[in-house]
């Protein structure tokens, strides 16, 4: 990994995190293009950083601790993109930009000393497959903090309470929309890394792959993601309840990558 463009993208990402408090909590516009512009720049390095490492190892696939850190970094910023750009808010910047920097911080501290020891990196199914499964758990993370937010102002509505310190927080239609839409984006996402990594097995590695921890629990996070959309579509699930069964998910994708320790087949090992 390039840890000069890194290193950049990190320094783009911790001043777009300064400038998302101005930003979400000051009427002026020019801070919420600050931190919009930061974060572009910051994304704008991390792709360098990746077109570099094709050009080297010629894969698209993250290889090693550190990259899969940078790819989650760059999966989170563009997330935070889209959403400024198609619902004309910045406050999930609050969360994301300091997220997107944290993770590159670590990874520009130098190469991985851990990498995937499977030969299969280099095909186009497995890059397929990680980048479905991070985008999957990038969407989560952000329906997470839509219902949270969603719960703090239908609260602060039913109170009838002045907008105080939750001034900055969107109306409740924009926020189901955001948790909604990140929330089929990321199912789709889960769909369709789980059957790149299915179709990777049935050739490469075996039934064995399917008695794997992570594989099933990857599985069981399918049927949450399964769960909760049935739910919001049956029930109109919102407020509490959905923050009660977003953390739930969110746990389950912990415990997927808290899976890695158990896994047999997706661990990370020396080379």
């Amino acid at each position: 990994m390039d840890l000069l463009s890194i290193r950049g993208a990190t320094a783009m990402y911790g001043l777009a995190s300064a400038c998302a408090l101005p930003a979400v909590f000051s009427t002026r516009v020019r801070f919420q293009t600050w931190c919009t512009g930061l974060a572009l720049a910051g994304l704008a390095l991390e792709c360098t950083t990746f077109a570099e490492i094709f050009a080297r190892a010629h894969h698209f696939v993250p290889s090693g601790v550190h990259e899969v850190q940078a790819a989650l970094a760059l999966l989170i910023a563009l997330a935070f993109l889209l959403i400024a750009a198609r619902y004309r808010t910045v406050s999930f910047g609050l969360f994301a930009m300091p997220m997107a920097f944290l993770l590159t911080l670590h990874a520009s501290f130098g190469s991985d000393g851990y990498v995937f020891s499977s030969p299969l990196v280099r095909g186009g199914w497995v890059a397929v497959h990680v980048a479905a499964l991070l985008a999957a758990d990038t969407a989560l993370v952000f329906s997470l903090l839509a219902s949270l937010l969603y719960f703090l102002q239908e609260r602060r509505l039913k109170n009838k309470a002045a907008p105080g310190f939750f001034a900055w927080l969107p109306p409740l239609e924009t926020i189901d929309r955001i948790a909604q839409s990140t929330l089929v984006l990321g199912f789709l996402s889960m769909t369709l890394g789980l059957f790149a990594g299915s179709l990777i097995a049935q050739e490469r590695v075996g039934a064995s792959y399917f008695q794997d921890p992570k594989v099933l629990l990857s599985f069981a996070m399918w049927l949450v993601y399964v769960f909760i959309l049935l739910l919001r579509q049956s029930k109109g699930l919102r407020g509490r309840q959905a923050v009660y069964l977003s953390s739930i998910a969110f746990l389950v994708v912990l415990s997927v990558w808290a899976a890695n320790l158990l896994s047999s087949v997706h661990r990370f090992s020396a080379p």
